[in-house]
């Protein structure tokens, strides 16, 4: 069973990772200022939200879980 958690949570770690990173790049492409502000932000929270939920499951039921999923909800 925990290999299938360190599985979904590395999955989790690397898909966050890449949407960070095509937001950071999407910032850097972008022709104007508004627009990257557009791009950088959806893939950011996004990004974010995928790698809290992978600290959570590598977390386990414990209260460092309780305040990740506090400050997820926070950031929803």
């Amino acid at each position: 069973m925990t290999m299938l958690v360190d599985i979904a949570s590395w999955i989790l770690f690397c898909v966050g990772g890449a949407f960070v990173f095509i937001g950071g790049l999407g910032a850097l492409r972008m022709p104007n200022f508004y627009t990257r502000i557009h791009a950088a932000s959806l893939t950011d929270s996004m990004g974010t939200i995928l790698i809290i939920l992978a600290i959570v499951l590598q977390a386990g039921w414990s209260l460092a879980a309780l305040k990740l999923l506090t400050i997820l909800g926070f950031l929803m």
